[in-house]
């Protein structure tokens, strides 16, 4: 399976990548919109896990840019705000599939990727 990670956070998105790696996934880091957006230009993937909130860059760009440029790809998105908590978000980002808690486990959110990666 192939994952992207947009990930302000070089060591967060290390960790998620060494997890999933691990786990078989196929995993390339981007840390901000115009990396991701390049990326998503040259290769499809099954999954994108995306941080809401960007340091530089918007995550709601990226989702857009991937419903146009690679419909297939699913996105998990991970916050530590409570932005969306309502589940709106849903209803703006169409291929957006899983809210989930930047805190949330490595292998859980492995658990999601697969049950996202593997219904796709």
């Amino acid at each position: 399976m192939k994952v992207l990670i947009v990930e302000s956070n070089p060591e967060l998105a290390n960790i998620w990548s060494g997890h999933l790696s691990r786990g078989g996934s196929d995993v390339q880091i981007a840390l901000n919109e115009a990396e991701a957006v390049e990326i998503l230009g040259d290769q499809s993937f099954d999954i994108i896990v995306m941080d809401l909130v960007l340091d530089h860059g918007s995550a709601f760009a990226v989702a857009d840019f991937a419903s146009y440029r690679r419909p297939e790809a699913r996105v998990i998105f991970v916050t530590d705000t409570s932005f969306f908590s309502d589940g709106s978000i849903f209803q703006h980002i169409p291929n957006a599939c899983a809210f989930l808690p930047a805190a949330t486990s490595p292998e859980d959110l492995q658990a999601v990727i697969d049950h996202y990666g593997m219904a796709h």
